[in-house]
């Protein structure tokens, strides 16, 4: 078995594949991560603190939030790629692990983004698409920019692909196969008709479509099973890719656990054919370069300028040409004196028109498009004259007798930067073929073994056997051994069951519970929390939804958490709201709801109607909580 893994291993290595499907998939997932630390920082006193904004446990936790998104955003411009995917590996292992994260306010999606960030450890993140490949080409004169690889091994495409989807979809399949409402075809109904689950969009023109529902149901269901077998076959690979990605669409839309769908959509990007990429390509990139821009090639600042444009000039909309040797090839500029050419950005358009100065830069970033909001501003009135004159003045400091070729940088300039994919991928791989490619077998061996730890311990002897009863010491042994394979597994390597929104998740789920208050003039006012209709309202989506649909409110209400959540919830939303905690008074909220295994017509419109009953008070004297709840069964 592991001489076939390894041969078909060898044959994906030996694939080449276009190195910037990984830029774009480091720019996603660094956009996902970027988005949830912000989230974070919003919610700091919420999920950090014991009692928001009174008892401060954590009080340099935005100090590192701030450090983590630092992080974020050089994961997606691509400096210093390495060593930042390195740092969002280690910031989501610690924010998980040390904090209340995970056991109170699980996002759904940490350990997912973990394990999806130790494989971008080993992924040519930074060969394309990103600054440091600029950083590199700036050591050089423009003309003399040495050939950068553009390709990768396909095989860094497809091992992330099976083990982050593949081995999760599977997963989650198993586990969906001992909850009734997903073998009647409605594990997407349900939530999507649940007020603490659906997001704000009204989808019941489709909820209630029966045949639509199970259908889609259904689709889940195989899709899932068959994901890891049939994923990269070439014939199925746009069927999976469609489906999976508008599965994750409908996620984002329908229910409010966003960040979970932006990031399994995420790693759809690897999936995409590469034969899709060209026919993009061919449609979007020039066939001929719509303008040439003429420069000072002994001129270091007009080296580094063209090397920046040309960088991100994504279209290959613009050409640079060397005045000291290819001046002639515009007549245009032949009525222009030397020296004058060699103190302006002089640019050619196909008709002819000559440019110079800001006016080149507003042609230039108008030829690339995506720049085009730049050119039209540059164009303001007031904007173009200060532009002009900071330009003018930059130019005009330029003087060639001081800036010649003695200012350019050596030529021996430093190397590229080598990543771990680099020295694995490529130098190892190529020195060694045969021991890479059984060591990368064995790896996917040791993943798979501990993936089915997973699955089994909790898809099957968790959910059928109390393990912690069984007498024989050799059980016991193996107990304890699984459980802590599945904590290192679970805590490096997102390896962890996916048990999401199955029967015992819903099942008995029949109460709501919303929080309001009485502001200064004796008037009650709904929390910006829990709305009139029992939906939960932007922003306390993700991992506060989590915390109040999936840890307070549940069909097993525990009075201990729910009182812990509701002190949370009062404290936090209170002061946003602008109370005073030394006196302050909300009132708990609370009506039924219906969570049925078989389908009903018009179910989430029944769900979001009802009436509220006043079930409890708290209040908050001299910073101090208190409590009075009746009991809700």
């Amino acid at each position: 078995m592991l001489s076939t893994i390894s041969r078909v291993i060898e044959r994906y290595h030996q694939c080449p594949a276009p190195a910037f499907i990984i830029g774009i998939f480091r720019i996603l997932y660094g956009i996902v991560a970027f988005q949830e630390i912000i989230f974070l920082f919003y919610f700091h006193h919420l999920i950090f603190d014991p009692i928001p904004y009174v008892d401060v446990e954590f009080p340099m936790i935005p100090l590192f939030l701030g450090l983590w998104a630092i992080v974020a955003g050089c994961i997606i411009v691509g400096y210093r790629s390495q060593s930042a995917i390195i740092a969002n590996y280690i910031f989501w292992i610690v924010f998980v692990n040390f904090t209340p994260m995970q056991r109170d306010f699980d996002g759904g999606f940490d350990l997912f983004m973990i394990g999806v960030g130790f494989f971008l450890i080993f992924m040519p993140i930074a060969r394309a698409v990103s600054i440091d490949n600029l950083r590199y080409k700036l050591q050089f004169k423009y003309q003399n920019i040495p050939v950068l690889p553009k390709t990768c091994s396909t095989l860094s495409l497809i091992f992330p692909v099976l083990i982050c989807l593949g081995f999760l979809y599977f997963d989650s399949a198993v586990h969906k196969l001992f909850a009734p409402h997903w073998l009647n075809g409605l594990g997407g109904w349900l939530p999507s008709s649940m007020p603490y689950y659906m997001s704000a969009l009204d989808l019941s023109w489709m909820l209630n479509q029966e045949v639509l529902q199970k259908s889609i149901g259904y689709l889940i269901l195989v899709f899932q099973f068959t994901f890891i077998f049939f994923f990269n076959r070439r014939c199925l690979r746009p069927i999976y890719l469609l489906v999976g990605a508008g599965l994750h669409i409908g996620i984002t839309i329908s229910l409010n656990i966003y960040p979970f769908g932006l990031g399994m959509l995420s790693v759809y990007i690897l999936m995409v054919p590469f034969s899709w990429w060209k026919t993009l390509a061919n449609k979007l990139i020039y066939q001929a370069p719509q303008l040439a821009v003429f420069y000072d090639g002994d001129c270091p600042l007009c080296n580094r300028t063209a090397t920046i444009i040309n960088h991100f000039d994504l279209l290959q909309a613009v050409a640079f040409k060397d005045l000291q040797t290819q001046a002639d090839t515009a007549p245009q500029l032949q009525k222009y004196d030397q020296q004058v050419l060699l103190t302006d950005l002089f640019a050619v358009d196909l008709e002819g028109r000559v440019y110079a100065g800001v006016d080149t830069y507003i042609q230039v970033f108008q030829k690339m498009r995506y720049l085009a909001v730049f050119a039209w501003l540059m164009r303001m009135p007031g904007v173009y004259h200060l532009t002009k004159a900071i330009y003018r003045r930059i130019a005009d400091n330029r003087a060639r007798n001081v800036c010649d070729e003695s200012c350019m940088p050596s030529v021996v300039a430093r190397a590229l930067p080598v990543d771990l994919y680099t020295r694995i991928f490529e130098s190892y791989a190529r020195v060694k073929p045969k021991q890479f490619r059984f060591r990368m077998a064995k790896i996917f061996m040791v993943l798979l073994l501990l993936q089915l730890n997973s699955t089994i311990h909790y898809g099957f002897l968790y959910r059928f056997y109390d393990l912690s009863s069984v007498e024989s010491p050799l059980a016991n042994q193996a107990r304890i051994l699984s459980n802590a394979v599945l904590m290192l597994s679970t805590t490096f390597l997102g390896i962890t069951p996916h048990a999401l929104y199955l029967h015992d998740h819903f099942e008995g789920y029949d109460d709501l519970l919303a929080i309001s208050y009485i502001d200064k003039e004796g008037r009650e006012q709904w929390l910006p929390f829990i709305n009139e209709q029992g939906r939960m309202l932007a922003p306390n989506w993700g991992r506060v939804h989590s915390m109040w649909a999936n840890i307070a409110v549940t069909p097993k209400i525990n009075s201990a958490r729910l009182s812990k959540f509701i002190m949370k919830v009062t404290a936090f939303w209170g002061t946003k709201v602008g109370l005073d905690l030394n006196n302050a008074r909300f009132l708990i909220k609370h009506k039924e709801i219906h969570s049925p295994e078989q389908w009903v017509f018009n179910l989430r419109k029944d769900n979001l109607s009802g009436e509220w009953k006043n079930i409890g008070i708290v209040t908050w004297k001299n910073k101090h909580y208190q409590l009075n709840l009746q009991a809700i069964k």
